[in-house]
C-alpha cells in the first residue's frame, strides 16, 4: 500500500501561511483538534511547502509570535512511499503528522490517523494482540488536581494524556492535550521585571520573566483553568482486553475518535493502547 492511498489529500490539508502569528496556529490546533499544522509561503512561483509547527513548538516558545521562527523542518515523505515504511519514519521519529511533498509543493498529509484508518480497514496488517503492543508504564493523575498541574503532568511526562483516578484509584476518566488545548487562553499584557522573577506568584504561568532592570516588557501566557481535571476529562470510557487485536483497537479509535484507550484485565487498569503503539506492529 501506497503513502498516496492513505493520506489526506492536499485539497483538504489546511494549512497556516507566512508571514503570521502563533495565534494562527493556536486557532486551528483548537478548532481541529490536531497536534501540528503545515506552514506554506505564497510565492510567484506558488504555494511552497516550509515546515511543520505542533502544539509543543508553542509551548518550548511562549514568548515568540512569529511563525517563521517557531516553524520546524520535519521528515516528509512522497506519495510513492510505501505505507509502512513511512508508518516506521513516524514510529522513529515521534512525528503524528508526515507532509507529502514533490519538491516543494505539498501533496497532502499522512497523519496517524490515516494509517490507524487503513489498519481498521485491514488494507495492512492489523492482527497482533495489544496485549503485545500496549505501554505497561500509565501516566495518571487524581480526580481533584486542578487542570494547569495536570497540564505540566502531562508535558513532564511526554505523553499527551493522563488516566483519572478516582479516591479508590480506580479508572475514572482520561484528559489529553486536545482537552487542555481547547480551553487553553493566550493572554497578552505588561510584566513589571526587578530584582526578581516577575510574575512568580502568579496562580499559573507558562514561563518566567527574568530580571532585566527597572522596566517593562510585553509579555504573553497561556491561562489554563485551575479547576479540577474531573470537570474536562472524558469519563464515558471506552477499553480493550489483551486478547483483542491491532485491528479491534483501530475501529474502535476511529469510530470514538480518540488516540489511546485503557488496556484491562478484569476492572483491572494494566496499561494503556496509543494509536502510534498499532503502527509499531507493522514492522516488528
Amino acid at each position: 500500500m501506497k503513502v498516496a492511498d492513505a493520506m489526506t489529500r492536499g485539497e483538504e490539508v489546511v494549512t497556516v501561511s507566512l508571514p503570521g502569528t502563533r495565534d494562527d496556529v493556536l486557532e486551528y490546533l483548537q478548532e481541529r483538534g490536531f497536534s501540528s499544522v503545515p506552514v506554506v509561503k505564497e510565492t510567484d512561483e506558488g504555494t511552497k511547502y516550509r515546515g511543520l509547527i505542533s502544539r509543543e513548538d508553542l509551548i518550548e516558545h511562549p514568548d515568540e509570535d512569529q511563525l517563521a521562527v517557531l516553524v520546524r523542518e520535519v521528515p516528509t515523505a512522497s506519495a510513492d512511499d510505501d505505507l509502512e515504511a513511512a508508518a516506521a519514519t513516524m514510529v522513529s521519529e515521534g512525528a503524528r503528522r508526515i507532509p507529502v511533498v514533490d519538491g516543494d509543493a505539498i501533496e497532502g498529509i499522512l497523519t496517524v490517523t490515516d494509517v490507524v484508518r487503513a489498519i481498521a480497514r485491514g488494507d495492512i496488517d492489523g492482527e497482533t494482540e495489544v496485549g503485545d503492543l500496549a505501554a505497561r508504564d500509565v501516566n495518571t493523575t487524581y480526580v481533584d488536581v486542578p487542570l494547569h498541574i495536570v497540564e505540566r503532568e502531562i508535558f513532564y511526562a511526554n505523553v499527551p494524556y493522563a488516566v483519572v483516578l478516582d479516591d479508590e484509584a480506580s479508572l475514572a476518566g482520561i484528559v489529553t492535550e486536545v482537552d487542555i488545548i481547547e480551553v487553553a487562553r493566550v493572554v497578552e499584557g505588561e510584566a513589571g521585571t526587578g530584582d526578581s522573577v516577575a510574575n512568580q506568584d502568579d496562580e499559573w504561568m507558562w514561563e518566567g520573566i527574568k530580571a532585566v532592570g527597572n522596566r517593562y516588557i510585553p509579555t504573553r501566557n497561556v491561562e489554563i483553568p485551575a479547576e479540577p481535571v474531573s470537570k474536562f476529562m472524558t469519563d464515558d470510557l471506552v477499553s480493550v482486553p489483551t486478547r483483542a487485536t491491532a485491528k479491534d483497537a483501530a475501529q474502535t479509535m476511529i469510530r470514538e475518535d480518540i488516540e489511546q484507550i485503557p488496556l484491562v484485565s478484569g476492572d483491572e487498569l494494566i496499561g494503556i493502547v496509543r494509536d502510534i503503539n498499532l503502527l509499531e506492529a507493522l514492522y516488528e
